[in-house]
Order: C-alpha cells, then sequence, then structure tokens
C-alpha cells in the first residue's frame, strides 16, 4: 500500500501520527550522535585524565580537560579541580553538584519520548473508534443487498490501519527510548566511579599536603 494510500485508509489521526514519528526520528538521531561522541571518546579521556593526576600531573590533567569540555564526565571533573585548594569534602560536593547537573543533558528529552509512546497507541485507538462509528454509519439495516459494503470496509480500515500505526510508532519509540535509558543508567555508573576514584586521587595528595 503506498504512503498516500495508507493515509487515506488511515484517516485523520494519521496526521499527528506522522508528527510524532518525524519528531521521534529527530529526537533518536540527536541522542545516537550524543551517546556515540561519548562512547568513542570519554573512556579514553578519562583514564588519560586520572593517570595524569596519579603521576601528579595536575596540569596535564586541566588541560587535557579542557580540550573536551563537551564530555559531561570533563566537566564535572573540572568543577572540582578547578576549585582553589579545597578540603576533600568541598572537592566531593563539587563533583557531585556538576554530576547532578549534567543528568538533565544524559536524559534529555527523555520525556518527549515518553510522551510519544503513551499518545501514538491512544492516537491509534481513536482511530479505531472513529473508523467503527464511520462503518456503523454505512450500514443500513434495510439494505440487505450490500450496496452500502463499500462504506464500511472503509470504516472498517481505517480502523485497523490507524490502530496498527499507532502502535508501530509507540514501538519504535519505545525500543530506543529504553537503550537511551540504559546508556544513561551505565553512564551514572561510569561517572560514579570515575568521580570515586578522583576523589580518593586527591585524599591522597591533601593528605600528603600537595593541595
Amino acid at each position: 500500500m503506498q504512503i498516500s494510500n495508507l493515509f487515506a485508509a488511515g484517516g485523520v489521526v494519521m496526521w499527528p501520527l506522522l508528527g510524532f514519528s518525524l519528531l521521534a526520528v529527530a529526537l533518536i538521531i540527536e541522542r545516537i550522535l550524543f551517546w556515540v561522541k561519548i562512547h568513542n571518546r570519554q573512556n579514553r579521556v578519562v583514564k588519560e585524565v586520572l593517570k595524569l593526576y596519579r603521576l601528579d600531573n595536575v596540569v596535564g590533567a586541566l588541560d587535557m580537560l579542557q580540550q573536551n569540555p563537551d564530555l559531561p564526565i570533563a566537566r564535572i571533573f573540572l568543577a572540582a579541580l578547578e576549585l582553589e585548594q579545597p578540603t576533600p569534602e568541598e572537592f566531593r560536593l563539587a563533583l557531585e553538584s556538576e554530576a547532578q547537573a549534567e543528568i538533565p543533558l544524559l536524559k534529555r528529552f527523555q520525556n518527549i519520548f515518553e510522551t510519544i509512546i503513551g499518545l501514538a497507541p491512544l492516537l491509534g485507538l481513536l482511530g479505531t473508534v472513529l473508523g467503527l462509528i464511520a462503518s456503523f454509519a454505512s450500514l443500513n439495516i434495510g439494505d440487505v443487498g450490500g450496496t452500502q459494503t463499500a462504506g464500511v470496509t472503509a470504516g472498517i480500515s481505517e480502523a485497523l490501519v490507524s490502530t496498527a500505526s499507532g502502535l508501530v510508532v509507540a514501538i519504535f519509540t519505545l525500543l530506543f527510548a529504553n537503550t537511551f535509558r540504559g546508556l544513561y543508567q551505565r553512564q551514572i555508573a561510569w561517572i560514579q566511579e570515575y568521580g570515586g576514584q578522583l576523589e580518593l586521587l586527591y585524599r591522597h595528595r591533601y593528605e600528603r599536603g600537595d593541595k
């Protein structure tokens, strides 16, 4: 079935479903690019920063972080390392505060995905109801010869096509939304792990007097 015929068969709810699907695709592409960027560079950058800091090369560590300001964990580390002679408690608070500030960026568009996942099936259901209404409206009890069959068939087609389209949009969006949620949870775990390592290194430096 061609796209134009699909829209004609699905009825009026196909237009908001098209809008939802285009919006979902655009946001999915943005999130994929975001997570690919982080995956390709983050581990290498953070491990190098921790190595430099462990070797007391604080300037080199800061320089490495400042060269990668688009990485969330780089901004988290910079928020703590750029403090002037903080206590270990202040250092930890700086890490935690900046990590909390990065959470909205990591969870970006999650609410929109959830809205699309919730509304798309409901729009499909609305199309089903409208299609059935059209079918019953076309059905004439006294017309046993079946001259109104075309109207009934069109109504049923609208009901089925709109339902299927709503489910497809919701399932497609849900697949990627769950993937991004998993990446977000893994990222939070990495931030906690790497942040803990940096905090321990700073505590050792602080106890030695190398502030």
